[in-house]
């Protein structure tokens, strides 16, 4: 174990990292892996391949997503506006040859193919955005005479254009919604608030009328006509569960679901271990945002201040569009379950979040605690004497 007087970029980490955040993130990492067993063998058998297909690609991917996760954490807050303003150019770029030479499914271009490696760039886009809106905020703030709010309304419309030109309607409203927490939090006036809010409402009625399948996904959640199979039988795997489940692979509704390991494992979640299991999910994710805004509101740094809230916003926002609609309380959306679902690219990019929020929540050598320097001390003196 490395000493509190090592100075070590490791030892520094270990001493200066928030574990309860550690703890979280790494437990919802696990837990995507073990949840992958129950949900992903019945798409496997459905397409015609191996019954662990999913769960081995899974698995593939944690290791990957654990040293994005701790690399990303070692970062200073400079190193972090540094990772995530490359980060949001490639993928910029990356979502506009996507409109070009990305595969088209259902109706969508949002992947794009390296071999045999896909990638959703938009995944990558929403910490990074965070991130540099935060920072431009934070600019603005620090000195007033930097257009940095005009810039991130600029970046904002820039990154909805090219969202709703694949289209994604779900990850539009969840970056709105995300660099909303931040706007309101930088300390705006209510006016801009409210001006804001009503462009969004406004946005919503043009997507209604513009598109027709947000218009039919819409009706379909107000009326209950027309094609529900997926969310009404999520529904029901969740009722079929009960309080603790069917037991590990007993579900039997879950079989039926198309997207089981993806967009609705947490109903998969519900059926074989049980509503008391989904509580206790939700409540992790619960922590992990609400420990986030507790250690973003002591911090003196405005950037840091932003990026941490905004960040857990993202994180939060996900997790709950995800579980309401397996809920049946939102129209369906195509959001992953953040480290739970199944999916590479949401994987990677979950895990840059969590690395984000680890490195500006981490404690530096210079701010440990009173009795961490008095024992330093006590060891250098006791060095120096033997």
């Amino acid at each position: 174990m490395a000493g509190r007087t090592k100075r070590g970029i490791v030892a520094d980490w270990w001493w200066g990292v928030d574990r309860w955040f550690l703890a979280a993130f790494l437990t919802l990492l696990v837990g995507g892996l073990v949840l992958s067993f129950a949900a992903s063998p019945p798409v496997a058998d459905r397409i015609g391949v191996e019954p662990f297909h999913f769960v081995k690609r899974h698995a593939m991917f944690l290791v990957p997503s654990i040293l994005v996760m701790l690399g990303a954490s070692l970062l200073s807050p400079r190193g972090v506006r540094r990772v995530a303003l490359v980060t949001l150019g490639a993928a910029i770029v990356l979502m506009m040859l996507t409109l070009f030479i990305g595969t088209e499914i259902k109706g969508s271009r949002r992947w794009i193919d390296f071999g045999p490696i896909g990638l959703q760039p938009s995944e990558f886009m929403k910490p990074s955005f965070v991130v540099i809106c935060a920072w431009l905020f934070a600019e603005k703030a620090r000195r007033p005479e930097i257009p940095g709010n005009l810039f991130a309304i600029i970046l904002l419309l820039m990154v909805m254009g090219l969202l709703v030109a694949q289209p994604d309607l779900g990850q539009t409203i969840l970056t709105v919604a995300a660099w909303g927490g931040l706007f309101f939090m930088s300390g705006m006036p209510w006016i801009w608030v409210g001006g804001l809010a009503g462009l969004a409402v406004s946005g919503f009625v043009v997507a209604y009328t513009v598109f027709p399948h947000v218009a039919s996904r819409l009706d379909r959640f107000l009326t209950g006509e027309g094609d529900n199979y997926q969310t009404e039988t999520a529904y029901q795997a969740i009722i079929h569960g009960g309080w603790l489940g069917q037991g590990p692979g007993e579900g039997t509704v879950k079989r039926l679901l198309p997207d089981s390991h993806t967009d609705f494992a947490f109903s998969v979640i519900a059926e074989e271990f049980g509503v008391v299991t989904c509580m206790a999910l939700a409540a992790v994710f619960c922590f992990i945002v609400t420990r986030g805004l507790s250690v973003a509101l002591s911090r003196r740094d405005v950037f840091s201040r932003l990026a941490i809230s905004g960040l857990v916003f993202l994180f939060g926002f996900q997790s709950i569009i995800n579980m309401a609609v397996n809920l049946q309380l939102m129209p369906a959306k195509g959001m992953t379950l953040p480290f739970i679902s199944y999916g590479g690219s949401s994987m990677l990019a979950v895990a840059l979040t969590a690395g984000f929020v680890l490195a500006l929540t981490r404690r530096e050598p210079q701010n440990r605690s009173q009795t961490d320097r008095l024992l330093a001390r006590t060891y250098a003196l006791q060095a120096q004497s033997a």
